[in-house]
């Protein structure tokens, strides 16, 4: 066994446990490189004995400056059993944004992918750290990989405790004081049973979005599964369909706009995909309308998951709800988990029956434990064992639930409040529109607009006034927007949602020239 504590077993026990079966297996691929089981679980020992070498223990915190490579896994892995705090930072985030990161979790030792030494350089003159480690040889740094070549392999005991913080996760876009996610090793356990699924066949992943995210989580449970992990830098349309036809790609996660992206490309309608056998899409709302297309492109093989950093998993939308047939199946992000407690309440905090709108809070093993040294925060979410996910929904008599905006996105107009997603989901109904973002921009009286931006066909010659003819027609004139700007392609956070926070300083910017 790898761990002395029968009591409590970690995920990086339980799939280093795993691993130790099969060790000629393969189950990572990056580029030309095929790494085995054996070789993976050695890795991780070495490094988890080198970071102890460099005086790194129990309850200090590891921060990644890495992208998706297998020794990133073994790094986090690495550091989990010997009962580090690990924080991974979004690539795509600002310099100083990164650094004010490193700053706030108290950062031990910074580990660093030798592509992203420039910017390691830049964040460690804004905030010096004690060590910092990179993944091959450098003129900075220390290389983490000679000093663990020189390590033995011998399995190294687990020292973490249920307790301890096992992630620090930030919320994307940090500027000023970070907002830092608490995970406990618990709380992370009763995640991934939640999410859980029986294979008769061992799964092929393709991580293309960040190991940052929710691909992490998902490629830690295909590898305690018994499967592969195939790993892309970054998200691109052919290359995954490549790796697709390639690796024969069983299981694949998309955020919604990257899914959008896949289905336009040129070649979608003559690329194999017949070997997957599920997409699964969540990390921010999707538009009906396109999971609709989706699953005529991909066939039955879509799961829409609702989950959030703070929460944990909340709702699970199966392959078997993407019926055409029940396109209001489609607007909901499913049915609540069987170990999650849902309740819709009003300000107050009155529950709220059966359809009516209200926030949605959640109670289960999987919430977080707190904000990062920040207990007003803490207690504004945190409230009574319930958390209070900021996101307005409602159940339906079925017990499905639909998530309708975040309270901070929903638009208040005079005459009362435009939910943005139910904006969103009537303009991607239209056949010349591919997608849509709306939001609320303050006029010189202070008072919120609706604006949308809206990526078209191209070609199709659509205006503004067609648009808004539907929405008014549709919706009434209180949903119909002041201004509608066409886009090629919308911005997209670090984590590939879409950039709201961008477009509304866009269109603050341009209304504030007029």
């Amino acid at each position: 066994m790898t761990s002395g504590n029968q009591a409590f077993r970690t995920y990086v026990v339980e799939v280093l446990d795993a691993l130790e079966g099969d060790p000629g297996r393969e189950i990572l691929v990056h580029q030309e490189r095929r790494v085995a089981a054996g070789e993976f679980r050695d890795l991780v020992h070495r490094v988890a004995r080198a970071l102890c070498a460099q005086g790194i223990d129990r309850g200090q915190t590891v921060t990644l400056l890495c992208g998706n490579l297998p020794e990133t896994i073994a790094v986090r892995y690495a550091a989990h059993l010997i009962g580090c705090r690990v924080n991974h930072l979004y690539n795509k985030l600002s310099a100083e944004s990164q650094a004010a990161i490193i700053r706030d979790v108290e950062t031990r030792a910074l580990i660093v992918d030798t592509r992203y030494l420039e910017r390691a350089v830049e964040v460690t003159e804004l905030v010096p750290v004690p060590d910092v480690l990179v993944l091959g040889p450098a003129k900075v740094g220390t290389d983490l990989l000679e000093l663990a070549a020189g390590q033995p392999a011998e399995p190294l005991p687990s020292r973490a405790r249920p307790e301890d913080v096992c992630t620090i996760r930030h919320t994307g876009g940090t500027t000023g004081h970070p907002k830092g996610i608490c995970t406990t090793h618990e709380q992370v356990r009763a995640f991934r049973g939640a999410t859980t699924e029986s294979e008769e066949q061992a799964p092929r992943l393709l991580v293309c979005t960040t190991l940052a995210h929710a691909a992490g989580m998902i490629a830690d449970g295909v590898l305690r599964a018994g499967g592969c992990v195939v790993l892309l830098e970054d998200f691109d349309p052919a290359a995954v369909f490549d790796a697709i036809e390639r690796e024969r790609i069983s299981h694949l996660f998309l955020l919604p706009p990257l899914l959008y992206q896949l289905m336009d490309h040129p070649d979608s309608d003559v690329r194999d995909t017949s070997t997957l056998r599920s997409i699964a899409y969540g990390g921010c709302q999707s538009s009906p309308a396109r999971i609709a297309d989706a699953v005529r492109r991909f066939g039955p093989v879509l799961v829409q998951f609702y989950g959030q950093n703070e929460a944990g998993g909340i709702s699970l939308l199966t392959a078997a709800d993407h019926d055409l047939r029940r396109p209001d199946r489609l607007r909901s992000a499913g049915k609540v988990l069987p170990q999650v407690e849902v309740a819709i309440r009003d300000g107050s905090g009155r529950d709220l029956p059966t359809g009516e709108h209200g926030e949605i809070c959640v109670r289960s093993a999987m919430l977080m434990k707190e904000y990062w040294k920040q207990p007003e925060l803490t207690a504004e979410v945190l409230r009574d064992g319930w958390l209070h996910t900021g996101d307005i929904g409602f159940l339906d008599g079925d017990g499905y639930l639909t998530v309708v905006d975040r309270l901070k996105d929903m638009i208040v107009v005079v005459g009362g409040h435009v939910y943005t997603t139910e904006l969103e989901d009537l303009l991607n109904s239209h056949p010349q529109v591919l997608q849509s973002a709306v939001f609320g921009v303050r006029d010189a009286d202070n008072m919120e607009q609706v604006h949308a931006a809206v990526v078209p066909v191209p070609g199709s010659g659509i205006d503004g006034q067609q648009l808004r003819d539907l929405v008014r027609e549709e919706r009434g004139a209180m949903y119909e927007p002041a201004d509608i700007t066409f886009v090629d392609a919308l911005p997209l956070t670090g984590v590939g949602k879409p950039d709201k926070k961008r477009l509304r300083q866009r269109a603050e910017r341009a209304f504030g020239a007029a």
